[in-house]
Order: C-alpha cells, then sequence, then structure tokens
C-alpha cells in the first residue's frame, strides 16, 4: 500500500500519528509514504488527480487504480485490518465516544484552526483575509471547552489511558496553528498539560514537525 502525505498539512498528520501510534505497540503495516507536495501545487498534476479528483490529501493506494481518501475513512479501513490494539475504541459505547469527541475536535477545533492560518499566513499563499480569521475564532471557545472538561480528571489522553484518533485529530489540529502562529491560550490549562505530554511521545516526535 502507498500513503500520499504532505508533512505539517493536518489531514495527512492525523493518519501518520495513527499509523505511528499502532507501530510502537506492535502493529504491522506494509505502507509506503509517498510526498505530495502542497506549496508546489503537485495535488494539481495528472498523476494525483487521478488518485483524488477532488486534488486533496491524504490518499491510501490499496493497489493499482484502488485508492480510498479521506482520513477518518482510511484510518477506519486501516482500524480493521489491524484492530488490535483499538484506538477507536473496544466497545460500542467506547467506539461511539471516541468518534464523538473526534468530531467535535475535527469540526471544532481543526478546522477553525486551519481557517485561521489560511486567512491570516496561509502556507499555500491564499490572501489574507481578517474578517475570515476572526470568525473562524469565535468558534474555537466553546469546543475547546469541551475537549478542556474532558482532561478536568487528570486523564493523560483524551479517552483515558490509550492513544485514540481523538488525539490523532487535536495533535494535528495544534501542529498546524503553531506553523501558522496560532498560538493556544494559556487558560486551558488541562489541553497544554496534554499537549505537552503528547508531543513528548515516541510516535509523535516521528511524526511532528513543531
Amino acid at each position: 500500500m502507498k500513503l500520499y502525505v504532505f508533512p505539517v498539512a493536518p489531514n495527512p498528520t492525523r493518519v501518520r500519528l495513527y499509523l505511528a501510534e499502532k507501530r510502537e505497540a506492535g502493529a504491522q503495516f506494509g505502507i509506503e509514504e509517498i510526498m505530495v507536495n502542497l506549496q508546489k501545487q503537485e495535488q494539481q498534476s495528472e498523476a494525483h488527480l487521478r488518485r483524488n479528483p477532488l486534488a486533496k490529501l491524504p490518499v491510501l493506494e490499496i493497489e493499482d487504480d484502488v485508492f480510498i481518501t479521506e482520513s477518518l475513512t482510511i484510518i477506519e479501513y486501516l482500524e480493521e485490518l489491524v484492530p488490535d490494539p483499538p484506538m477507536i475504541g473496544a466497545t460500542a459505547l467506547d467506539r461511539a465516544r471516541t468518534r464523538e469527541l473526534e468530531r467535535i475536535i475535527e469540526i471544532g477545533v481543526l478546522r477553525p484552526t486551519a481557517g485561521i492560518v489560511h486567512a491570516t499566513a496561509s502556507p499555500l499563499g491564499w490572501p489574507p483575509n481578517p474578517a475570515v480569521a476572526d470568525y473562524f475564532r469565535e468558534l474555537l471557545p466553546p469546543n475547546l471547552a469541551i475537549v478542556e472538561e474532558r482532561l478536568r480528571d487528570g486523564r493523560p489522553l483524551l479517552m483515558g489511558d490509550q492513544p485514540s484518533i481523538a488525539d490523532f485529530c487535536l495533535a494535528a489540529a495544534f501542529q498546524f496553528g503553531r506553523m501558522g502562529k496560532v498560538d493556544l491560550d494559556p487558560a486551558y490549562e488541562n489541553i497544554v498539560r496534554w499537549d505537552a505530554a503528547f508531543r513528548e511521545r515516541v510516535s509523535a516526535k516521528q511524526v511532528l514537525l513543531m
């Protein structure tokens, strides 16, 4: 299998963190990572548009001309191939709760953070748009408050003691934010604690660049 990615881009980062955590836990994946340089517009190449007509990353190539797009879909496919150790939950309720928090983080933290970055200092060269940046900034606090409360009991990771897709999504969002100078408010003490600890994980050091 081949995984087409671009470092720092949040959606490829989520999948790469998932793979790194699974491998650290002993899972085996025969996946080759191939970079598609977004800053050089390589996602618009004829070759990549055959993989994903929407010109997005990541893309998982299972075999010749068989592709899966969308980061969460790729993760769930790989999780079905190698379910142990589980990173979407061990029971039906665990899986529901994990997916619930992951959705809150993607829609309420990752997307607004990416929106702020692209409206202020886009790595893809998009023009600044202060009004758009302000709109996305207003979306962050209620969603960060949910994550902050989830960590209030001192748990090391978002779902307890084991890493999950929710952790990978939040870590990817924060890395992209750091790249674009979107600082995490220190008032979110539990999230700050989580962020510092997660970035010290072996898997995070293999994937995160900042």
